[in-house]
């Protein structure tokens, strides 16, 4: 559990934002008692929001746009953004933090009506026809014909992702000082030899560490982590030369070069094809629903 700046417990996440809100995870909507498979919902959270370690009797799928959603589940961490959602099965713990001005979308799925099943979370293609199928399903007034059509048509057209973006919490306690300070701190620039001398260890003691337990080099997990933090940072607003002093990087080119190698593309690139994939164009601070 990492502690914030303040000294407070935060998810196991990134730093606790001042003026966070913390909320307790919502009742599932009354619609969620009726015969029909699927609840959608929208909601805006105008402060940064955090959701306590909680559980749903139903699966549950959440997207956002203009903005990020971070949620841990077990040792992992989960960055959903624009044109991906994040796929809970009914009964599995997790606790979430979604940035300031998201726009956070949320379908609850009944699991004796739905004929599929994904056993872990799991990223979702959030394809514009599957956004406007969850949203025509959030009407309140559908009949049942009309609600079962719609609903039959998204259980054929959701996909997984072909980008399952999660990072991978070590839960070893020779390497998890280290987890936990870059998790509170990205920045941290500490080499593996500092790093190995502070813990009254070996450099390969802590490469092999990260390796058995993320399948990354230290080095790569660390890049990784900072660009899910990257992902948050960019899509409130912040500019790529920000982020990059935010995490540490000497220089904006060695930020977007690290960027890059994670996910493809450059931070501007990747965001404009996100606001094109939800048909949506993002607003950094625009505007709650629980995860």
């Amino acid at each position: 559990m990492v502690r914030s700046s303040r000294g407070e417990s935060t998810p196991g996440m990134w730093r606790r934002e001042a003026g966070t809100v913390v909320r307790r995870a919502l009742a599932l909507p009354e619609q969620a008692a009726a015969p029909s498979s699927i609840v959608a919902g929208f909601r805006v959270v105008p402060v940064p929001t955090e959701y306590p370690p909680h559980e749903h009797e139903l699966h549950e799928l959440v997207w956002v746009r203009g903005g990020t959603l971070t949620s841990r589940v077990r040792n992992s961490v989960f960055t959903v953004f624009g044109g991906h959602g994040l796929w809970m099965p009914a009964g599995m713990v997790h606790e979430g933090r979604a940035t300031a001005g998201a726009e956070f979308f949320h379908a609850f799925f009944a699991p004796e009506h739905t004929p599929f099943a994904y056993g872990e979370p799991k990223a979702i293609a959030m394809t514009p026809l599957l956004e406007s199928l969850l949203t025509h399903l959030s009407r309140t007034d559908l009949d049942a014909a009309a609600r079962a059509r719609a609903e039959s048509v998204v259980f054929d057209v959701m996909r997984p992702s072909e980008r399952q973006f999660a990072l991978q919490l070590p839960g070893d306690p020779r390497i998890d000082a280290i987890a936990a300070a870059l998790l509170d701190d990205p920045a941290d620039c500490r080499s593996l030899e500092e790093w190995a001398r502070r813990l009254g260890t070996s450099d390969r003691t802590i490469t092999r560490a990260f390796r058995q337990t993320t399948g990354l080099s230290f080095a790569q997990w660390r890049q990784m982590l900072r660009v899910h933090r990257a992902l948050a940072l960019l899509a409130e607003g912040s500019e790529v030369a920000t982020v990059s002093e935010m995490l540490g990087y000497a220089q904006p080119s060695s930020f977007i070069a690290a960027f890059r190698r994670v996910m493809g593309t450059t931070p501007g690139a990747f965001f404009g094809a996100a606001d094109g994939i939800s048909g949506h164009v993002r607003n950094p601070v625009s505007r709650d629903q629980n995860s």
